[in-house]
C-alpha cells in the first residue's frame, strides 16, 4: 500500500523527528557519521544521536557559519557530517559557508534545515523560512529534499547519507499526519504519484502533500479529477513523471510552504517551459512575510490548507 487512508492517518509526528531517529539508527552502523548542531539540539531532534554517540556529536553554539565550516573540515577527512539548525539560520545565515566550504569543495555534508515554512507558527516572520529552497537549489552539487511526513523523512535521511555529496533536507516543526507507509518508495530524483487524475496535476512537497490529498477529495465532490504528486526530490526533479502528468492533464498546479519565487514551483516551471510548455499555476506565499499564529490559522490565511488549495484550483480552472 503506497499510502494509508488519508481520513485515518496512522499517527501525527513532526518530520524533524524522522530525521533525528534515522540518524540515531544510522549511527549504529556508520562509525564515520558525525552530527553537529547550533544550540538547538533537542528542537531539531539531534539529541537522539547526541545521547547515543557523544564522541561524534559537536555543539558549536549559536554560530551557524562555524557550524558549516567545521562540518566541511570533518567531511574533508573522509567522514560524513550532518549539520542541523533552523532553516532561517542555516542556510539563512551561513549560505556563504555552504556555498564555498561545502558545495564548492563537494564534501560529504548533509544539511538538516528544521522549522521551515509557516508551520513554525507563533515564532512569526523572523523564524519562518520561506526562501530557503531558492537559496540552496541554485547551488552546484546540492541535492534538495523535502519529505512529506515522518516516515518519508526517515527514508530521505537514509538516502541522503547513502548519497555522496551535499544534501539539503527540509523539515517542519509541527506534528503532521503520517500517511505514507513502510512500503511507500523513496528515491532521490523520483516523484511519487499518490492519486491519479485527468483535470489537474497537483504537485506539492512537505506538509502541502497531505493538504493537497484532502483538497483532491473536495475537488472530486465537485466533478474535478485531480492527480496528486509528491515532489519530495526538488533537485534533482523527476523529469519523466512531471512531463507525463503535464501531458495527461494539461494543467499543473504547484503548491508549497515557500515563496512563489525560486521554490519547487519555479523548478517545475523551468523544466516544463523547456520541455513541454503547459498551463501552470504556482501557489505558495506571494512575496510577503509570514506572521504569528497557529499552523492551522496561518495555512487558512495563506490559502495553504485543503480548502484554500481547492478554492484556488477552481478559480484558475474557471
Amino acid at each position: 500500500m503506497i499510502i494509508s487512508d488519508i481520513t485515518k492517518p496512522s499517527d501525527f509526528k513532526p518530520t524533524r523527528e524522522g530525521v533525528g531517529i534515522a540518524l540515531a539508527e544510522l549511527g549504529e552502523k556508520n562509525k564515520d557519521l558525525w552530527v553537529l548542531c547550533a544550540d538547538v539540539t533537542e528542537s531539531t531532534r539531534m539529541h537522539h544521536f547526541a545521547e547515543k554517540f557523544p564522541k561524534r556529536f559537536v555543539e558549536v553554539g549559536v554560530a551557524e557559519q562555524n557550524l558549516a565550516g567545521t562540518a566541511a573540515g570533518i567531511a574533508a577527512t573522509g567522514k560524513t557530517a550532518v549539520i542541523s539548525a533552523y532553516a532561517v539560520f542555516s542556510p539563512g545565515r551561513n549560505w556563504d559557508q555552504i556555498r564555498v566550504s561545502i558545495c564548492y569543495n563537494n564534501v560529504d555534508v548533509k544539511i538538516h534545515a528544521s522549522h521551515s515554512g509557516l508551520n513554525v507558527g507563533p515564532d512569526g516572520a523572523s523564524h519562518q523560512a520561506l526562501e530557503d529552497i531558492a537559496l540552496v537549489r541554485s547551488l552546484p552539487n546540492m541535492v534538495v529534499l523535502s519529505p512529506c511526513d515522518y516516515l518519508q523523512a526517515k527514508k530521505a535521511t537514509y538516502a541522503a547519507i547513502a548519497h555522496k555529496g551535499p544534501v539539503y533536507i527540509r523539515t517542519a516543526r509541527e506534528k503532521s499526519a503520517v500517511f505514507t507507509t513502510e512500503e511507500t518508495p523513496f528515491e532521490i530524483g523520483k516523484a511519487n504519484v499518490y492519486r491519479d487524475g485527468d483535470d489537474v496535476a497537483i504537485m506539492a512537497h512537505g506538509l502541502m502533500v497531505y493538504e493537497s490529498l484532502l483538497a483532491a477529495e473536495k475537488l472530486k465532490a465537485e466533478g474535478i479529477s485531480a492527480a496528486v504528486i509528491d515532489i519530495a526530490s526538488i533537485k534533482p526533479l523527476d523529469r519523466d513523471t512531471i512531463i507525463k502528468y503535464a501531458k495527461k492533464t494539461g494543467f499543473v498546479f504547484t503548491v508549497e510552504e515557500h515563496q512563489v519565487y525560486g521554490g519547487m514551483g519555479s523548478a517545475v516551471a523551468e523544466l516544463l517551459s523547456q520541455n513541454y510548455p503547459t498551463k501552470m499555476y504556482i501557489h505558495g506565499v506571494y512575496d510577503t512575510f509570514g506572521e504569528s499564529g497557529s499552523m492551522k490559522e496561518l495555512f487558512r490565511k495563506y490559502e495553504l490548507d485543503a480548502d484554500g488549495i481547492a478554492k484556488k484550483i477552481k478559480s484558475v480552472l474557471k
